[in-house]
């Protein structure tokens, strides 16, 4: 098992780990984006997140994963299961990377040809969107991702489902995961469709603060030195943010959102002119996200304040008589709003 650098031992970035906690949380708000210099810790930050979730329940020996609890949602073998009783296992939550030269048949799955050609049987092998079901499915450099794959993934994160129809197979399993993706601006833009459907944007800058660089360098080079010891050491704070993060997601349906809140998240899309309701709807997930997070029992300003930039920055339209940044535009839409 490859040993990963701890989450909570990350310096600074506190924007990623932001918005990767409030997509443990709600999965619903659409998956995280995040853009910014190269060995900036971006990688870093998704792969630590593995290891920090908990587990997850599935059905044992399930190749999609499926949930015990979720009898609706079971897959056709699952399903054939029920009558003698389900078994299940706790596993890591997935994160699965998609390489940038993956093949279709890889992605979504293809015939076994190896029981096919030895059996003469027509079986499916399931593919990189089955093992990330209920996880995280990765892609580094997103932008250079290659359009039939971006139309491929904008499909089934619409539906939530995989449908394989190829080669006398018709198979259909569901497919639903939080998107992740880094990339570095300067290799080209990310096409609007797949943009609009990543509901969190971070910007990663590289720190010129002396001391955080230093901490980073410090941390990391221990860690190259002597993973084991260096996890070990980060198991109290690591266990810690876990219990956190599962005491969220158990409060999060408690979480009252008052009207007040609503209009002030819409009030803040209007004056952005942002397109479309999704710059809402991912407004006010991520801020009862936060909520959960904070031990909170409603959403506040204070929480539309924290998440505005990360929701709505990458859904504004460009104003060729505003040179400010969107990052700039959002926080000065939230400081008229709100105040200073």
């Amino acid at each position: 098992m490859t040993i990963v650098f701890p989450f909570t031992a990350i310096v600074g970035q506190d924007e990623i780990k932001l918005a990767l906690m409030v997509a443990a949380i709600d999965p619903t708000v659409g998956g995280v984006l995040i853009f910014g210099d190269r060995g900036s810790g971006k990688s870093t930050a998704v792969r630590a997140l593995a290891a920090l979730l908990p587990k997850m329940r599935v059905v044992a020996g399930c190749r999609y994963g499926c949930d015990p609890a979720d009898i609706n949602a079971l897959c056709t073998d699952c399903r054939a299961k029920t009558k003698g009783g389900v078994k299940s296992t706790l596993v890591p939550v997935p994160v699965v990377d998609l390489p940038l030269g993956a093949t279709e048949d890889r992605v979504v799955g293809a015939l076994d040809l190896e029981r096919a050609l030895a059996h003469g049987v027509k079986a499916f092998e399931p593919g990189l969107l089955a093992r990330a079901h209920r996880g995280f499915l990765y892609i580094d450099e997103v932008n250079l991702l290659e359009d039939h794959l971006v139309d491929l993934l904008l499909d089934v994160a619409a539906s939530g489902e995989n449908v394989v129809e190829r080669e006398g197979l018709s198979v259909r399993h569901a497919a639903r995961f939080v998107l992740i993706g880094t990339g570095n601006p300067e290799e080209g833009d990310l096409r609007p469709q797949l943009l609009d459907r990543f509901g969190l944007l971070v910007e990663v800058r590289t720190s010129n603060d002396l001391q955080t660089r230093v901490e980073v360098v410090r941390r990391r080079d221990a860690f190259e030195r002597d993973p084991v010891s260096f996890v070990a050491n980060w198991e109290k704070q690591t266990a810690r943010l876990r219990r956190r993060i599962v005491a969220a997601r158990e409060r999060l349906p408690t979480v009252a959102l008052e009207q007040i809140t609503l209009e002030r998240a819409a009030k803040l899309c209007i004056a952005l002119g942002t397109d479309g309701l999704r710059g809402e709807l991912t407004l006010i997930r991520a801020a009862r996200a936060v909520a959960a997070l904070e031990q909170h029992s409603a959403v506040s300003d204070s929480h539309l304040r924290l998440v505005a930039p990360l929701a709505l920055r990458h859904r504004l339209r460009r104003n060729p008589l505003d040179d400010a940044g969107s990052s700039a535009r959002v926080e000065r839409a939230v400081t008229e709003l709100f105040g200073p």
